[in-house]
């Protein structure tokens, strides 16, 4: 079975060179994953693929089962999990198009199911979640970028919100002060349930946008200019990040 699992968008399917393998429907105590898991073979190594928001992008940040989509990936032996998400950028350097990998997260999400230690369990466990993603893994996907010669910013905090409406101005003014670099839905509780798994856990950031009241009026534009430029980013990045293993 494949160590390395990647959530995020139904595009990463189609890489150059990527050859599908099989598709696999998990089941879980946690209820359904966003869909099924694809295995397929790049470069010579076996990594399986999910889709966050399911593979006709359906489900919306809040309703995401993250707790079913991480144990599907532990059930099938997955170690390493490279998160795909979508953001907009607060800090001056987060340049729409760009990648960015955080190392810190401010969650500001509510009502998600963020942990697999519940009312009954046989143990409760306070995980260590200082530095919320894995530095290895952040280390890897950072040296894969230059190395692939591609626009990134190596650091930043993410701010996790509920969505799936984007933020206000003063929101976005809010989360600039708490020390937010950029914005997403579905930083959290993804991190953290990965952490709880013990597995390696690393966000590439995929730049759309400039949050609100820092660029552009008209964010959906800014959006659809800038993501499938992003998403060409991501699959170079990957394609680095295998060929290095």
């Amino acid at each position: 079975m494949s160590s390395l699992g990647i959530i995020g968008g139904t595009g990463l399917t189609s890489l150059n060179g990527l050859e599908i393998l099989r598709r696999e429907v998990a089941y879980t105590p946690y209820g359904e994953p966003s869909g099924f898991l694809t295995f397929s073979r790049l470069a010579g190594r076996e990594i399986v693929f999910l889709p966050r928001h399911g593979y006709a992008h359906t489900i919306p940040p809040h309703r995401v089962n993250y707790r079913a989509n991480i144990w599907a990936l532990k059930s099938i032996n997955v170690t390493r999990i490279v998160a795909i998400a979508a953001v907009g950028g607060i800090r001056g350097d987060m340049h729409p198009g760009w990648l960015a990998f955080p190392d810190q997260i401010i969650d500001y999400t509510h009502g998600r199911e963020h942990s697999y230690f519940e009312s009954g369990t046989e143990r409760i466990e306070h995980v260590d979640f200082s530095h919320p993603y894995d530095d290895s893994l952040r280390k890897h996907l950072i040296a894969s970028s230059a190395h692939a010669q591609l626009r990134y910013v190596a650091n930043g905090t993410y701010g996790a919100t509920q969505g799936p409406r984007l933020e206000t101005i003063a929101e976005i003014k809010r989360m600039e002060r708490d020390g937010c670099d950029m914005v997403g839905m579905t930083g959290m509780p993804e991190a953290a349930l990965a952490r709880e798994q013990n597995l390696a856990y690393a966000c590439c950031a995929v730049i759309t946008n400039r949050a609100a009241g820092k660029g552009s009026e008209d964010i959906h534009s800014e959006i659809e200019q800038h993501l499938k430029h992003g998403m060409e980013q991501v699959r170079k990045l990957l394609l680095a990040l295998i060929e290095s293993e």
